[in-house]
C-alpha cells in the first residue's frame, strides 16, 4: 500500500509539472530539409567564367529584376535557375560570337529569391530577411540576428508558415531554446517562414 501511494503521489507531481510547463504546437522535426538545387535570386552575386575568353568572362550581380548583363550578352533571364542552368544559357547567347564556348558560373554572393528568404520580425536584436540555407534550423536563425532582445517573450513566438498556400501560426519556444539549451525547441525552418517575436508586457 505504501509503494502504491508513493507511486500515485509520483505521477501526480509528474502530471502537475508536465502542466506547468510551457507546450509547443510545432514537433521538432516538421518537414524534411528540401533537396532542391539552388536557385538564383536578386541580390545574388555570380562569377561568370567563359573558358579561354577572359575578355567577357566577369562577376556581376543579379538585378531586381531578376536579369544580370554581361560583356556581348545583355539583359538574361537569371532569377530563378540553378548556376548550371544559367551557363547553359550564356553559352547559346554566346554562340554568335564565340565558337562552341563553354561556361562556368559559380554564385559568390548568396541572397536567394524573394519568397524563400526567412523574415525575422520583432524583439530580434536584429531583425533582417535571411536567405534560406538547406537544413536551416530555428537555432541558426536566432545566430543570424544576434539572439532576442531584453524585452522580449521569446516563448509566445510564432512562426507562420504557408502550408498548401494557407498560413499556420506554430508556436515556438525560444526562451527555452536560448536559455535552458532545450534542443526539443528548435525546429527546421522552411522557405518563406516569418519568425515573430512579440514583445513582453509586464
Amino acid at each position: 500500500m505504501k509503494w502504491l501511494g508513493a507511486s500515485a503521489l509520483a505521477l501526480s507531481a509528474l502530471l502537475l509539472g508536465g502542466c506547468a510547463s510551457p507546450v509547443s504546437t510545432v514537433v521538432a522535426d516538421p518537414l524534411p530539409a528540401s533537396n532542391q538545387d539552388y536557385l538564383i535570386g536578386p541580390g545574388d552575386s555570380v562569377n561568370i567564367v567563359v573558358w579561354r575568353n577572359p575578355e567577357v568572362s566577369t562577376s556581376v550581380p543579379v538585378r531586381p529584376d531578376g536579369k544580370i548583363t554581361t560583356p556581348l550578352v545583355e539583359d538574361l533571364q537569371a532569377s530563378g535557375k540553378t548556376s548550371t542552368t544559367l551557363a547553359r544559357d550564356i553559352e547559346k547567347a554566346l554562340e554568335k560570337y564565340i565558337q562552341q564556348p563553354v561556361v562556368t558560373v559559380i554564385v559568390t554572393s548568396f541572397v536567394g529569391n524573394y519568397s524563400d528568404q526567412i523574415r525575422v520580425i520583432g524583439q530580434a536584436a536584429r531583425p533582417q530577411a535571411l536567405a534560406y540555407r538547406r537544413d536551416m534550423s530555428l537555432m541558426d536563425v536566432l545566430i543570424a540576428v544576434g539572439g532576442v532582445t531584453e524585452f522580449a517573450s521569446g516563448n509566445k513566438a510564432i512562426v507562420i508558415r504557408k502550408v498548401d498556400g494557407k498560413s499556420q501560426k506554430l508556436g515556438v519556444r525560444l526562451n527555452d531554446l536560448i536559455k535552458e539549451g532545450d534542443i526539443s525547441a528548435n525546429i527546421y525552418m522552411r522557405p518563406g517562414d516569418v519568425l515573430v517575436i512579440p514583445e513582453s508586457f509586464f
